[in-house]
């Protein structure tokens, strides 16, 4: 996983309440078991019509929002099903975080154990952030939980354990790898007949 300790870039608004994970990556596409390649159907029943060309009207298709990093969005985002793949889709389509009013628990796991940061703040700051313009950049320090943009500095919190494994790019496997010298040691007595 890809270490997360400050990352400066521009914003994309979808300030919709509810977003749940079927809106950000449809069932129909949950057939893979990679992590990568679902950016293409990031929140897709709104990106493309029904032929498959992009809808103009959607905020994510607009020339000036190409290549925005950050996600500002409203409340409860990534509600629904526990689907790992929301995750991954904003992750593969360049998203480094989301910043929302609220999230479901099982997203904001989800999001956390695929290095991507999920940050709470308030409807005011939500606001401010909607109205920046698309070449206007802020920076996210996560050590420092603050979020740095043009209309000020806005404090976030984030539990110690997700922080130490998102600045660290600690994932769960890379946390077990930690302790590889005793898996090996302990392997090593296990009796011939239980292998």
């Amino acid at each position: 996983m890809e270490a997360f300790t400050q990352h400066t870039g521009t914003t994309v608004p979808l300030m919709n309440d509810n977003i749940d994970t079927d809106q950000i990556i449809p069932k129909s596409f949950l057939k893979r078991i990679e992590k990568t390649g679902f950016g293409e159907f990031l929140f897709d029943e709104w990106r493309y019509l029904p032929d498959r060309t992009p809808n103009p009207e959607f905020t994510l298709n607009e020339p000036k929002y190409q290549g925005a990093t950050i996600l500002i969005s409203g409340d409860n985002f990534g509600s629904g099903s526990s689907r790992e793949h929301a995750a991954w889709a904003l992750d593969d389509y360049g998203f480094r975080a989301v910043i929302a009013g609220s999230f479901s628990d099982i997203f904001y796991m989800n999001a956390t154990k695929n290095g991507l940061l999920p940050i709470v703040l308030k409807p005011e700051e939500l606001k401010a952030l909607a109205e920046l313009g698309a070449d206007e950049t802020i920076t996210i320090d996560l050590p420092k939980q603050q979020v740095i943009t043009p209309k000020g500095t806005y404090s976030f919190e984030i539990d110690g354990t997700w922080k130490h494994k998102l600045v660290n790019g600690l994932d769960d496997i890379a946390i077990s790898l930690t302790h590889e010298d005793e898996i090996t040691a302990y392997e090593a007595k296990i009796p011939a007949y239980w292998q």
